[in-house]
């Protein structure tokens, strides 16, 4: 073998091996990653209080001051 094929195989190997680390840890993320809510997103129109509330609920009662809300969309 000559310098310039040696060169190509280490350098193809060390890519390759990146490559498989970089999809090892994107897999483990994926499964040990927080997994995204559901829950809608309610914004109160009279205190202004961010919560949250069951993706089932189109109007929702503020916890803070009780006013009914509708969900924000993004």
């Amino acid at each position: 073998m000559t310098a310039d094929e040696l060169l190509t195989v280490y350098v193809v190997l060390a890519l390759g091996a990146l490559a498989a680390i970089a999809w090892y840890y994107a897999q483990r993320q994926k499964r040990f990653g927080p997994m995204p809510s559901e829950d809608r997103i309610f914004r109160c129109e009279h205190c202004g209080f961010v919560y949250t509330d069951d993706a089932d609920v189109d109007r929702s009662r503020c916890p803070q001051c009780g006013t009914l809300n509708e969900a924000i969309l993004f």
